[in-house]
């Protein structure tokens, strides 16, 4: 049975007054014409075929306006569908909506197995389907209602840009940032829905994974999912030939998929969770001054995690980052993915400092040249193989942990900061692993191109629906080269303020350990000085020196980092930078401290040229003292 949400609106009342409506323009469309006729007569001028043409003019008036497809509430019909009928068919003049995915019924007849407890069903909705799809249904699941469930279409100025703004006003100092509203569905009270079946646009020709209306559809299929009440299960069935979105219904939460069929038994009460959320990143999804405390009912399945791969350089930032961790109070997990390149040495400070080492094998980027920067940064996809955890804060190595941000814990997939344009930054992102999920990555490698030809470029495109955390919980040290004097002196003072204002603070340009600790050495090079900082670079050097000396020691300077270092000053003193950094005595006694078996840095510069100084020659120290932790080879 075909049930019209829709046409149990109209009653008797509203159904008689538009009879009368009816009758009245009835009597003076009769008026007209019998005018029409005493017109003609009067004059008795006009010809036999103007007459013929006039009648019929009138006469196709006259019928169009007594036809059903014009009146539809004039005519009740014992076939509830014709009202679904007519209201699809003008649904479907909005283009965004029209999905061509085509159905192989005995892929659908298979997924249908998959279904548990469908001999007690009561109802099957259905999203943007066709009622000749729907009568299909009827042989599918027979013994329960079939519910065509109306949504109406969004404003045409509702657009990505408009879902995923550039820029918010965070602090609220102008505006209070609001989501454009949507329309939802008017879920039924009965019959009880058991499975929500929805139909979603795929233009590949165009963006769409940021297709306004394809996510209208999905999201409106989990507040139908979600709107179940008692104890009962509900699955949700898209059809889609191209991937759904991978953290609405996630990867685990997948029973079957088969051709263009996708087939979840959602979690509920997450699902719940998550169509609270704003649509898109037009509003914080947790405020700006959030809660420094978190309870969590298994804290034990929830770790913070980060990778290194093809050098040793970011070791000392991860021992760092591991050191401020603690320091701002969280005891989960750490967790660091590490590659064949990172030598065993190094693997012993970084599990002294508390980091798990889980050891990987590399992903290349395939649309990467041979040994470039991002030829194996696709190896982050390894973060979602860590199913021993339900919920993975994700962290750069090349940051400070200010203050406690457990609480991101509680967050969904993916929950960031914003980068440029609609995307988010990955430098800090909540991931929830499973094995699907990650499948799903590797399954799209070659064919995903990603913008900045890196992961977070290519997770970008995935992931379109995320949603967005204060800037303060990944904070770039950066200025901009329009920033005004007082966001200048703003920023300044966010970086050392006691205690801290920032939750996360996230160092481009040279990394603090990679210079000498007197000061900022990215003002030493002239395209670098946007990320200068003395005062975040002796916040970072704070954290460094409350870690125990036997973790200090892999923070030492190779002689060939020394002899960069000199270069760039030597450069700096050369062009006579006004910033006068390269006029300052270097105190920093890593500069005669050496561990290797060469030492004299100051040779090298006879033959400089060799800009590529990320080898990975090791430093001859012993490991240090750490926990035997087992490795787990993913």
């Amino acid at each position: 049975m075909l049930i019209d949400i829709r046409a149990m609106r109209f009653d008797s009342d509203e159904t008689n007054r538009r009879r009368s409506l009816r009758n009245r323009d009835t009597k003076d469309l009769e008026k007209g014409l019998h005018g029409s006729f005493q017109y003609r007569n009067w004059s008795g001028k006009f010809s036999t075929l103007k007459l013929v043409l006039i009648l019929i003019v009138l006469g196709t008036v006259y019928t169009l306006y007594r036809s059903p497809a014009v009146h539809i509430a004039d005519h009740p019909s014992n076939n509830n569908s014709s009202f679904v009928d007519r209201t699809r068919e003008s649904n479907a003049v909005d283009p965004r909506y029209i999905s061509t995915a085509g159905i192989n019924w005995d892929h659908m007849s298979n997924v249908v197995e998959k279904l548990t407890g469908k001999s007690e069903y009561q109802g099957v909705g259905f999203i943007n389907l066709s009622d000749d799809e729907i009568d299909q249904w009827k042989e599918l699941i027979p013994d329960c209602d079939h519910i065509a469930l109306h949504l109406d279409h969004m404003a045409n100025n509702i657009t990505w840009e408009s879902l995923y703004p550039e820029w918010i006003d965070e602090e609220e100092q102008f505006e209070v940032p609001t989501c454009p509203s949507l329309p939802w569905i008017q879920v039924p009270g009965k019959p009880r829905i058991d499975l929500v079946v929805a139909k979603l646009p795929c233009n590949k020709a165009g963006k769409w994974s940021r297709d306004v209306a394809r996510l209208h559809l999905q999201l409106a299929a989990a507040r139908v999912a979600a709107s179940s009440k008692g104890l009962h299960d509900v699955h949700v069935l898209l059809i889609t030939d191209c991937f759904p979105i991978p953290n609405l219904f996630i990867g685990k939460e997948l029973v079957a998929r088969q051709g263009n069929l996708w087939l979840y038994k959602p979690n509920l009460h997450q699902l719940r969770q998550k169509i609270q959320l704003p649509v898109g990143s037009c509003e914080l999804t947790v405020p700006l001054t959030a809660k420094d405390t978190f309870y969590s009912a298994s804290p034990k399945r929830e770790a913070y995690a980060t990778i290194l791969h093809s050098a040793n350089f970011y070791v000392c930032g991860a021992i760092t980052a591991a050191q401020s961790i603690r320091m701002a109070g969280s005891t989960r997990d750490l967790v660091i993915l590490v590659d064949d390149s990172i030598t065993e040495y190094h693997r012993g400070g970084l599990a002294a400092a508390g980091w798990k080492i889980y050891p990987i094998q590399r992903i290349r980027n395939p649309k990467a040249e041979a040994e470039a920067y991002n030829e194996w940064n696709y190896s982050k996809f390894r973060l979602w193989q860590l199913t021993e955890y339900d919920k993975i804060i994700f962290i750069d190595a090349d940051m400070l942990i200010l203050r406690n941000i457990d609480f991101l814990f509680e967050m969904p997939e993916i929950s960031a900061t914003g980068n440029n344009a609609t995307l988010f930054n990955s430098g800090v992102m909540v991931v929830e692993p499973s094995n699907s999920t990650f499948q799903l990555l590797m399954d799209h490698i070659n064919e995903i191109v990603s913008y900045n030809g890196g992961d977070q470029g290519y997770l970008n495109e995935v992931y379109t629906w995320w949603h967005r955390i204060p800037k303060h919980m990944n904070f770039l040290k950066h200025f901009w080269e329009g920033d005004e004097p007082e966001i200048k002196q703003m920023k300044t003072r966010l970086f050392g303020t006691d205690p801290p204002i920032l939750y996360v603070l996230h160092y481009l340009g040279n990394k603090p350990w990679l210079c000498f600790r007197d000061y900022d050495c990215n003002w030493n090079v002239d395209i670098l000085q946007e990320f200068a900082s003395d005062v975040a670079h002796k916040t970072w050097w704070k954290v460094h020196d409350a870690m125990p000396e036997n973790l200090q020691k892999f923070c030492l300077l190779r002689s060939k980092q020394k002899a960069q270092l000199e270069w760039d000053r030597m450069q700096a003193e050369k062009g006579n930078y006004t910033d006068g950094h390269w006029k300052i005595k270097i105190k920093d006694k890593r500069l005669e401290t050496c561990s290797e078996k060469f030492c004299y840095w100051e040779s090298m510069l006879w033959h400089w040229g060799d800009k590529n100084w990320t080898d990975n020659s090791t430093n001859s120290l012993s490991p240090p003292p750490a926990l035997k932790t087992p490795l787990s080879l993913l």
